[in-house]
């Protein structure tokens, strides 16, 4: 049977499927469901405890919520703060990682030693870049790398073993190689299918994770120390996020039923590269682009106003009604993240003599919660989140759109570790959460 025939058999069996598989929205009101475990108001349904982050929006006072500054803390540590004791030519990403894995700050000795581990471990099996990266080679670098971790499980004689040092063990293992896996599968792509020249580069111990990753992304291997700096703040604001996103929910639901890291991994990269979670900085860039082609002056305020008013008014763009990177499902008043990595985009943006594009973002930055809150009636605060610059970021940094996703997961991979480590050591119960069934049953 072809392709056609299938399709055209599946043509004319959907409409049973939306038919049959819709359930109506007063249903979930009347059994209580918080679909998308959250409730009427937006709050997550608390699912489990966790010592590794936190996310602060509010505060209370009198019994009532109060919207405060956003705040994300790793292992009892601000994130702001954690950023800002850096210099400007030392890196974090390292430190934070071992911060979130092993759960307290490393000394300078303990820090040397783990970089000095995880250099160790940036390599990949003989000949796994050929036989197993460039064949099949694709657009789609998160499916790449996904294929990769489920292959490198092959390759592990402990991938089965239920011991919690093997799983810290290709923890580890998975944070050092993420940055190859995402580089080397970019690459591929780039050659078998966009015709480009193939290199190779391979990482080098003394350098950090952002350091490695523009060296073996570039054709030259150069990079500046403002451009690693900036990478690196990038990549610890990623880190991690209160345990509660869908892709560490993932990893820990995974974890849960007693299947391997490297499954985990896998299936956690399947939910990160999810549109709705991990590709709106992408969105981000395809909003600017239509702006710049539909607003023929973008410093011209009053006529970018009314291109994001058309935009919200579904007239515009994607006709979705969103300006995109503004707003937070948990943040109202500022995203931490966004702050922080405000300060570099500024300085990137001065360096690379893109001032012009900067303040654009500025100007939708400031104009986007007014609109927003004229039409939308929201009063409650829209600011922009972390994906409002990341984008912008990237792309001075010379980073292509299909690594930006594979980049989140480069961070986030972390987190995921830290997450899958305390449900291990918890050994608590598989998380089986229930479902409440509203067919209609035929005697």
């Amino acid at each position: 049977m072809t392709y056609e025939n299938i399709y055209s058999y599946i043509s004319k069996k959907e409409p049973l499927c939306v038919e049959h598989d819709t359930i109506p929205d007063q249903l979930f009101v009347d059994y209580g469901v918080n679909r998308g475990l959250r409730d009427l108001n937006g709050k997550g349904v608390l699912t489990g405890l966790t010592t590794i982050s936190d996310v602060v929006s509010f505060k209370e006072e009198d019994g009532k919520r109060i919207p405060i500054d956003g705040q994300l803390w790793y292992r009892g540590y601000n994130i702001s703060t954690l950023i800002s004791s850096l210099g400007d030519d030392e890196y974090g990403f390292e430190k934070t990682a071992y911060l979130l894995i092993f759960g307290e700050m490393p000394d300078t000795d303990e820090l040397e030693e783990f970089k000095h581990i995880l250099a160790s471990c940036r390599r990949l099996p003989n000949a796994f870049t050929r036989d197993v990266i460039m064949k099949a080679s694709t657009q789609d670098i998160m499916n790449s790398m996904t294929r990769s971790i489920l292959t490198l499980a092959s390759y592990d004689k402990t991938t089965n073993s239920g011991v919690l040092a093997d799983s810290i063990r290709q923890c580890l293992f998975l944070l050092s190689v993420f940055p190859m896996l995402a580089v080397y599968g970019y690459h591929a792509y780039n050659h078998y299918t966009n015709y480009g020249s193939m290199y190779i580069h391979r990482p080098k111990p003394l350098l950090s994770t952002a350091e490695n990753f523009l060296s073996m992304l570039r054709p030259d291997g150069k990079y500046t120390q403002l451009e690693a700096k900036v990478l690196d703040v990038a990549l610890m604001l990623h880190m991690e996020h209160g345990g509660g996103n869908n892709s560490t929910f993932t990893s820990r639901v995974i974890t849960s039923s007693g299947s391997d890291t490297y499954s985990t991994m896998a299936a956690a990269m399947s939910s990160l590269k999810g549109p709705r979670h991990g590709g709106a900085n992408i969105k981000v860039m395809d909003m600017i682009r239509n702006i710049r082609d539909n607003v023929s002056d973008t410093s011209d305020r009053d006529e970018l106003r009314a291109y994001l008013s058309k935009i919200l008014d579904k007239q515009a763009f994607d006709r979705k009604g969103l300006i995109y990177g503004l707003g937070h499902a948990v943040y109202s008043i500022s995203d931490p993240r966004e702050k922080v990595l405000k300060a570099y985009v500024t300085r990137l943006a001065k360096a690379k003599g893109r001032e012009k594009e900067l303040q654009l973002y500025l100007d939708i930055e400031e104009l986007g919660p007014e609109l927003i809150a004229e039409k939308r009636h929201i009063f409650k605060g829209v600011s922009p989140n972390v994906d409002f610059y990341s984008g912008f970021v990237y792309e001075m940094l010379g980073i292509p759109q299909e690594l930006f996703t594979p980049l989140f997961a480069i961070a986030r991979i972390a987190g995921w570790s830290a997450h899958r480590i305390e449900e291990l050591v918890g050994a608590g119960k598989i998380i089986r959460p229930a479902y409440k069934s509203v067919m209609e049953k035929f005697e």
